[in-house]
């Protein structure tokens, strides 16, 4: 069993940053790991991704957003700068084993946190 914890949410205005943590409990070595969110009314959107060696990002964050793990700690992180308003979102977290290669699809993980909310104001 694995479980993800998000933390690093908040209000910013446009134009800041913030960076979200998600810690991972169990085992999750070889996990692809990825960042996804949620704005009221709109569909699970994959934002960022982690696994392989290789990162992967949508292309409204790409330039703006890095993600990254740091494997000792068993957390992942994602930089988010030069936030928008349309950045604003629930943000989860997600593991799996099989997602590759669609590492942006939010059908290809079976574990998720609870979410962390993100609001940029113009």
């Amino acid at each position: 069993q694995v479980a993800l914890v998000e933390s690093g949410g908040g209000s910013v205005q446009a134009g800041g940053s913030l960076r979200l943590s998600c810690a991972a409990f169990g085992y999750t070595y070889n996990y692809y790991m990825a960042c996804f969110r949620q704005a009221p009314w709109k569909e699970r959107e994959g934002v960022a991704a982690i696994g392989g060696g290789s990162t992967y990002y949508a292309d409204s964050v790409k330039g703006r957003f890095t993600i990254s793990q740091d494997n000792a700690k068993n957390t992942l992180y994602l930089q988010m700068n030069s936030l928008q308003p349309e950045d604003t979102a629930m943000y989860y977290c997600a593991a799996s084993l099989r997602a590759f290669p669609f590492m942006l699809t939010a059908t290809k993980y079976n574990y998720w946190g609870q979410g962390t909310q993100v609001t940029v104001s113009s």
